[in-house]
């Protein structure tokens, strides 16, 4: 995977003699050396269903404040219906729960903001399956996104000190939470929005 960004590139530098390590907020979020880490189930996605900001917050493990505040500041924004206007609900999609949830394992590691944002654009523009098999990685001044085992292998060689998130698992987390939860349809919240509009004018 390439990328024209400087700030993120794609592992694909020979391996050197150094050792390397990993620093992670859980040991599961990480498990490069077994055989399954990027063979994850792939969710089904309707673009006109999402999940309403209450449910997207918990779904992801943040506060409803925090997501509020990532919408304004357009960090992560819903993309199946933004707030526009009174009455009217933000729904997120699963991918956009799922960036949620990786922003903030990356908060919780200290990585800066501007690399947060780099990371979500760069999520942004890849597929669903793209995602499950992506493996990022953080050293404190760039963000490298892996897409296979010799590509973090390599990167752990070149010595550094590096924190890592496999997306796939992470994906399979967000997909298990969700399942538990109900979600909402455009065309369903459009016509409760008409009926309280109709009430209000009586």
């Amino acid at each position: 995977m390439e990328s024209n960004n400087p700030e993120v590139e794609s592992v694909t530098n020979e391996p050197t003699t150094e050792t390397g390590r990993i620093l992670l907020s859980e040991a599961s979020d990480f498990a490069y050396l077994q055989d399954d880490l990027f063979a994850v189930s792939q969710p089904w996605h309707d673009p006109n269903v999402g999940y309403r900001g209450t449910s997207a917050a918990g779904a992801a493990g943040i506060s409803y404040r925090q997501l509020d505040y990532w919408d304004r500041t357009a960090l992560v924004q819903p993309s199946v219906r933004g707030a526009s206007g009174s009455g009217t609900q933000r729904l997120y999609s699963f991918r956009d729960i799922l960036v949620l949830k990786l922003v903030k394992r990356f908060l919780d590691a200290g990585i800066s903001l501007q690399q947060i944002r780099i990371a979500v654009k760069q999520l942004r523009e890849a597929g669903i399956s793209d995602l499950a098999k992506i493996t990022l990685f953080s050293d404190g001044a760039k963000v490298y996104l892996c897409t296979s085992v010799d590509e973090v292998i390599d990167l752990l060689d070149k010595g550094q000190g590096v924190f890592g998130i496999s997306v796939g698992k992470v994906l399979g987390e967000v997909e298990a939470t969700l399942t538990e939860i109900n979600p909402s349809h455009i065309e369903d919240l459009d016509e409760l929005t008409l009926r309280r509009l109709g009430k209000k004018a009586v």
